[in-house]
């Protein structure tokens, strides 16, 4: 008969063996999701360039790059996805992370809808411009906002800022490490934080990180085309 101690080891044991079964299942579940949102978005028409298709999956594992920085984000919203980068690969990723993307283009919109749709992901599409959607129940919603070759860094700052709560952030990618202007202070964020965030897509790439401090004025974003014609700085 054996004794309850060893019998008390042995089902560690097993449990341990199953659980990295089951981590190991997640692994390879989550890169064949990847490598199938790699595979939508090179064959959609128009969404990439013809040179850029062979680099989709590069691509998908450069958006892997803002995993570190969400902590215990559980909300993220991903402003001008387009093809839905960097949104969709961490909600593969995450998938307790409630995701949203906000696209104004509608044909792209339609592309995350349907990515959305054959990767059986649970998240939201919402086909509006920023400056609009800032002003409605998404403001100041969101544990995390990201954005990735939006806009110049003053109005990505406009754009994007009014979406993060108080206590959250703003995860801008960007391709390389450059002065930043902006009002961020204005906006209710604190001084950006520049962090390298090197990936098979960009050997350079850095991730600015603003804090939200403060609630953002009611009348910022500015009506549409405005933080990109007359960009506010500090």
């Amino acid at each position: 008969m054996v004794p309850i101690r060893e019998g008390g080891q042995y089902l560690e044991r097993v449990l341990a063996i199953v659980a990295a079964i089951l981590i190991n299942r997640h692994e390879m579940d989550r890169t064949s999701l990847l490598d199938e949102y790699a595979h939508l978005v090179a064959g959609w028409p128009g969404l990439m360039g013809q040179g850029q298709r062979e680099h989709a999956r590069r691509l998908v594992d450069d958006s892997l790059a803002l995993l570190p920085h969400l902590d215990h984000a559980q909300s993220l919203l991903d402003v001008g996805t387009g093809g839905g980068m960097p949104g969709i690969p961490l909600a593969i990723a995450r998938p307790d992370l409630q995701v949203t993307l906000l696209e104004a283009d509608h044909r792209k919109a339609a592309f995350c809808t349907h990515a959305a749709a054959v990767l059986r992901l649970d998240l939201a599409v919402v086909a509006e411009r920023a400056e609009d959607a800032a002003h409605g129940p998404f403001r100041e919603n969101f544990d995390a906002v990201t954005a990735r070759a939006l806009a110049p860094f003053p109005e990505l700052l406009e754009l994007c800022l009014p979406f993060v709560r108080p206590g959250g952030r703003l995860l801008a990618m960007r391709t390389h490490s450059e002065p930043l202007e902006g009002a961020w202070e204005r906006l209710g964020g604190s001084e950006p934080e520049v962090l390298a965030a090197p990936t098979g897509a960009r050997d350079r790439g850095v991730v600015v990180v603003v804090r939200k401090v403060d609630r953002t004025p009611i009348d910022l974003p500015r009506r549409p085309g405005e933080p990109h014609r007359h960009p506010l700085l500090n």
